[in-house]
């Protein structure tokens, strides 16, 4: 049932060494959880191999391997941190400590949630590797949770849909946080989750017949474009995932168009755009649904370009076009990257992910001025925004303060807006104006006047939306009013603002009558 070839099998090609180490864990974890067993039944030692494999399908070093399958015997074997460090030396004593810290809670109610939250995001800022093995140690917990008490089942079940499926989703891991959603769906959503499988077996057969034609036309006309490098598949759309986009389309599943989606999978970027020019060509395309996530990535760094086509034949079907590289980042998001940090920055294909390079453990702990909040260009600058505030808010906010930030800033869909010069800013669904002038920089929010979207000039109030163009007229002699608060959607925008009204008493000084435009 737990066999150590057959974890060794899922692994690249190791090392002697490599080999040896992952073995003398593997032996070791059997040998201290042998008198331990689960709810199931199942011999404990069955959970940290379970989660030492999953380790190993998001493709982790030998090492990550190694500290998964150690990850529970601190805590729940009773094992001393000198014989781990004796036995597998520092890197991985780090490892398996901070798992452990992760799992250590004993806080009720919000307090336990929220100090869950907190340690999670210190673990993220010392080494992205804890929270990776913490996520597959979560995965594997909710595959047998049909065998926990049921008075903790819907607990756990939302604590991994809002919590652990959303910043896998935000790094990038979308296999692992689509897998954590649709393990907890029916625990937390039990009479939507059944009405969901309904629909999608109507849809499915109804579906399938025009995608198997639609597809064999697709490789058709790729074909003749001497196109022959590609590979085609469908997917899905989970359970979850069409359950959320449901809640936007007032129940009505006519309005889905991507239950089921082609996968164009070609060599190249610019093979990318000559298959949307060839589809394009023969399939007209719906209006206000082509999609260029490659020049314009989602905040968690997909890439892609979508486009939904009419079949011709009634029916309608979301393409996605992308390279090999683009559909692992997709996948695996920073799991595809963190198995050997000496190489990371040679193995890295998408520029805007070498910010994980600063969160591997030969860098020090982030704090504040490490994080680029003081001005100058510092090594951490391109680490994203969203990583810095987080952590940096963890360590300043209540418990209240610090989960309505994180389910009102980090953990809802986002939009992309530009600023004048094409610079992209991502922010939560129902941000304003002066949402994205904080998210630019304080001063900025600090001093609206004015603001135009699109080259309009627009309320300060203003609902943003993808692909809003926005530019912030600034005065000195304006300042925040206590109205803006009630507008604002995001954490940081609200706490900017109270700063200032605390400052000033929400009185604004108006000599000053010059303007000055942002870029």
């Amino acid at each position: 049932m737990a066999s150590l070839k057959e974890l060794i099998d899922k692994l690249p090609a190791l090392t002697k060494e490599e080999e040896d180490l992952v073995g003398k864990a593997y032996v070791f974890a059997e040998k201290v959880h042998k008198d331990n067993t689960r709810y199931s039944g199942d011999p404990y030692f069955f959970h940290p191999y379970e989660t030492a494999v999953i380790l190993a399908e998001l493709g982790m070093g030998p090492l990550t391997i190694s500290a998964g399958l150690l990850h529970d015997t601190l805590e729940d074997a009773h094992v001393s941190e000198k014989e781990i460090e004796e036995q597998f030396g520092k890197d991985i004593l780090f490892l398996v400590q901070g798992v452990t810290k992760l799992g250590n809670l004993r806080y009720h109610g919000s307090n336990r949630h929220n100090e869950s939250l907190r340690k999670l995001i210190v673990a993220m800022s010392q080494d992205l590797r804890v929270l990776i093995i913490k996520l597959a140690d979560r995965l594997h917990n909710m595959k047998t949770i049909g065998h926990v008490p049921e008075d903790k089942q819907k607990r756990i079940a939302a604590e991994t849909l809002e919590i652990y499926a959303s910043l896998a989703y935000r790094l990038g891991m979308r296999k692992l946080s689509r897998e954590l959603e649709n393990l907890a769906f029916p625990y937390v959503y039990p009479k939507e989750y059944v009405e969901i499988k309904r629909l999608v077996k109507e849809k499915h057969l109804e579906s399938i017949r025009h995608l198997e034609k639609f597809e064999k036309s697709i490789k058709k006309a790729l074909a003749k474009a001497d196109m022959r490098q590609i590979h085609v598949e469908h997917r899905l759309k989970s359970y979850y995932s069409l359950y959320r986009k449901l809640l936007k389309k007032a129940g009505d599943i006519n309005k889905v168009y991507d239950i089921l989606s082609l996968r164009i999978i070609v060599p190249t970027i610019s093979d990318c755009y000559r298959v949307l020019g060839i589809l394009h060509g023969m399939w007209r395309p719906l209006p206000g649904r082509i999609k260029d996530y490659i020049a314009f990535p989602k905040p968690n760094g997909y890439h892609s370009l979508h486009s939904t086509i009419f079949t011709g034949d009634g029916g309608i079907v979301e393409v996605q076009i992308k390279t090999p590289e683009m559909h692992q980042e997709a996948e695996y998001g920073i799991a595809s990257h963190l198995s050997y940090k000496s190489n990371f920055k040679k193995r890295v294909t998408n520029p805007n992910l070498l910010w994980i390079g600063k969160l591997l453990p030969d860098k020090k702990v982030l704090d504040s001025k490490a994080l680029g909040q003081s001005s100058g260009a510092n090594r951490y600058s391109d680490v994203p925004r969203w990583i810095k505030e987080l952590i940096e808010y963890q360590s300043q906010a209540s418990h209240e303060e610090f989960l309505d930030h994180l389910k009102t800033d980090f953990f809802q869909e986002r939009i992309f807006v530009f600023t004048p010069k094409g610079d992209v800013v991502d922010l939560p669904i129902g941000s304003t104006a002066v949402d994205f002038a904080y998210a630019i920089h304080s001063e900025i929010g600090n001093h609206i006047f004015g603001v135009k979207v699109n080259r309009k000039l627009v309320a300060l109030d203003s609902v943003l939306h993808n692909g809003d163009i926005v530019e912030i007229i600034t005065k000195t002699s304006s300042h925040p009013s206590r109205k803006w608060v009630d507008f604002a959607k995001t954490t940081q925008a609200k706490k900017h603002i109270l700063s200032v009204l605390g400052e000033t008493g929400g009185k604004s000084k108006n000599k000053n009558k010059n303007k000055k435009k942002t870029r």
